[in-house]
């Protein structure tokens, strides 16, 4: 039987017989062919390829080298001019380098033949080697590198976030205005975020469906577990999904009355969205965050203050009373721990009374 190529294998790519006026440009492109073909058999998605292949053309710019010739000090140069010329974030340098080394890996794969095709084009000793290792990249040290000057609410900063936004609703209905849905909308999308710890994306994606019992927790009724479809995703990979334990029986109650008497007067029942708006549409990220912003800014609280601070409250908060921290890492959707630790903020209060309980057994029998 005949050898099966491998999608992105240089035979499949590259002509044979023809003569090329430019050979190290065809050769190049023939590359590029093979790396999308190997990325659309492993079904990747077509945005995802096209920022990866930009990204390899700027290298080869950047280098004025053919991948052939490509060596690990082009990458530290690169890495240097992303970091001090262009000030990128970690996260996002990272990023280029994941790519350069994919596209690195499968050059330099036997099974591919590329090394194979530039010796038997260029000559003896002349094919790719490997450029991206260890001590030349970004190591990830974890999920969260997010700006450090956002940080948790207080609990009575939340709690004076969270009676604001009701306060809302009641000076609308007061008023005779026509926001008082939106309004007490709005109320919910904010409890529904501290809750259950999401994003303002994910929370925007919500519908209706999405709600369930929760076996472990019949008292919560047909709010007892929360699945999350659209959990942020790793790069080039679709979103990843989780189920949310609900754990605040108040927050379910306000779930509860918003979905059983407040939704259905927007007269949209045939709407899959959890939060629609009076237009019949799906309430945006935007417009959740233009929200916030208002109702901080109304209140005067600190502007590092953000949506995300929301979801951080909800580990700080779970951390304080004492909830296990594994359950935490998999309510919120972390791989790792670490990720988990980096949202934890914990008051001074609780600190305090932690350090009292390690050390009232070391002072026990000690004298006064």
């Amino acid at each position: 039987m005949g050898r099966v190529e491998l999608a992105g294998a240089a035979r499949l790519e590259l002509v044979s017989g023809v003569a090329q006026l430019r050979p190290e440009d065809a050769m190049f492109e023939a590359m590029l062919r093979g790396w999308r073909a190997q990325q659309t058999a492993r079904g990747l998605r077509e945005d995802t390829m096209v920022e990866r292949e930009q990204l390899i053309r700027r290298f080869l710019e950047f280098t004025n080298e053919y991948p052939w010739n490509w060596l690990p000090g082009h990458v530290e140069e690169f890495t240097l001019s992303l970091i001090g010329e262009r000030h990128l974030a970690p996260s996002t340098v990272r990023g280029y380098q994941v790519s350069l080394r994919l596209f690195s890996e499968l050059l330099v794969d036997d099974r591919y033949g590329w090394a194979a095709a530039c010796e038997e084009a260029f000559g003896v000793g002349v094919h790719p080697v490997a450029i991206c290792h260890e001590w030349n990249t970004i190591a990830h040290l974890n999920d969260y590198e997010g700006d450090p000057e956002a940080r948790p609410f207080s609990r009575a900063e939340m709690q004076r976030f969270l009676d604001y936004a009701d306060d809302q609703v009641d000076r609308a209905v007061r008023a005779g205005r026509k926001g008082a849905l939106a309004a007490y909308r709005d109320a919910t999308i904010f409890k529904v975020m501290y809750g259950w710890g999401l994003r303002r994306t994910e929370t925007s994606k919500l519908d209706l469906v999405d709600w369930g019992r929760n076996p472990a927790a019949p008292e919560l009724g047909w709010f007892g577990m929360l699945q999350v479809r659209y959990g942020k995703a790793k790069r080039g990979q679709a979103p990843r999904r989780r189920n949310v334990a609900s754990v605040m029986p108040w927050a379910v109650d306000a779930v509860t009355d918003y979905v059983e008497n407040v939704r259905p007067r927007f007269g949209v029942d045939d709407h899959p969205a959890m939060w629609v708006t009076e237009r019949g549409g799906r309430v945006r990220p935007a417009e959740i965050n233009a929200r916030f912003v208002a109702y901080r800014d109304a209140l005067g609280l600190p502007k590092a203050l953000v949506p995300h601070s929301v979801r951080h409250s909800y580990v700080s908060h779970l951390t304080e009373n004492g909830v296990d921290r594994r359950f935490i890492q998999v309510q919120v959707g972390h791989e790792a721990d670490s990720s988990t630790a980096i949202y934890t903020h914990v008051s001074s209060d609780f600190m305090n009374t932690a350090l009292r309980k390690a050390l009232s057994p070391a002072l026990e029998g000690q004298p006064g």
